[in-house]
């Protein structure tokens, strides 16, 4: 056993390449021929029932709560209505064969039936051990779920349990800096870092002049300027949401050990950028314009 300390910023480069992967279905054609299928065809319909499934049958309310950042009326004109169309466990069958196929599409047979993702998925099933449920709804839920056979599968579990994990923390630390969910997401936009505006319009159902609100409070709270760039104090309150999340989050990568953590980080990377360089993502989907 290892007894190497845990680099502070270890277990967030480590989630960043999980995420990476795990995001990569939500843009795969064959999520949308799958839940097609069932008869689901709106795109958000589909973002909604694949992320959410895991909850149940829930109502509009409890996806807007979990999801933090979506506009109230968009979840509302899609959930529950969606859960009449597909059951939360068909749509949970067709979401495991899309990721199916999307992986052996980006990544490749070789790389999908390889010892290293064996090995990722040994790593990564180990740091979800450490993993919290008390006020992580969105992890709590998915933690139920059976664990696939499939090495590639398994993976792609671990990874969603421990981006779920992240995310739960994530939004307590947004709350509790006082960022309501449009907020968080034009800080994070103008790090450079976030997704574009066009992308919030059309995914989170918010409008320019929502937007643009928004942007006006934190212009307020002196933490964007007159460009809708962070100032110093709005680059600052960026770093502490992200090192309080690191700090609600450390307890699966202390657990999976600084050498484990490596290790996962460096398979990880490997795959998602394999990933993206095949196209699993749009080019304009992250930057400030």
């Amino acid at each position: 056993m290892t007894t190497a300390t845990l680099e502070p910023r270890a277990g967030r480069r480590c989630h960043n390449v999980l995420n990476t992967l795990h995001a990569t279905s939500y843009f795969a054609p064959e999520l949308g021929k799958e839940l097609a299928a069932l008869g689901i065809t709106h795109p958000r319909a589909v973002n909604f029932a694949v992320r959410a499934a895991a909850l149940g049958r829930v109502g509009a309310g409890a996806v807007t709560a979990v999801f933090y950042n979506y506009n109230h009326a968009l979840v509302a004109r899609h959930v529950p209505a969606v859960w009449a169309i597909a059951s939360p466990e068909d749509v949970l069958a067709a979401r495991a064969r899309a990721v199916d196929a999307s992986l052996r599409r980006l990544l490749g047979e070789e790389t999908v039936t390889s010892p290293e993702m064996s090995e990722a998925a040994r790593l990564a099933l180990r740091a979800t051990e450490a993993c919290s449920r008390s006020a992580r709804p969105l992890y709590s839920a998915h933690a139920d779920l059976p664990v696939p056979e499939e090495p590639h599968l398994a993976y792609v579990h671990a990874a969603t349990l421990l981006r779920e994990h992240r995310g739960d923390g994530h939004l307590a630390v947004l709350m509790s800096k006082g960022l309501d969910g449009l907020e968080a997401v034009v800080t994070h936009t103008a790090t450079g870092k976030g997704m574009a505006p066009k992308w919030v319009f059309t995914t989170r159902g918010w409008t320019q002049e929502d937007w643009d609100a928004a942007s006006e409070r934190l212009r307020g709270r002196g933490l964007l300027d007159g460009a809708g760039e962070l100032t110093s104090e709005g680059v600052a309150l960026r770093a502490e949401i992200e090192s309080e999340t690191d700090r609600l989050d450390r307890a699966p990568y202390e657990h999976l050990g600084a050498q484990g953590v490596a290790r996962l980080t460096e398979l990880g990377a490997a795959f998602a950028r394999t990933a993206a360089l095949a196209g699993a993502f749009p080019a304009d989907l992250i930057g400030k314009g």
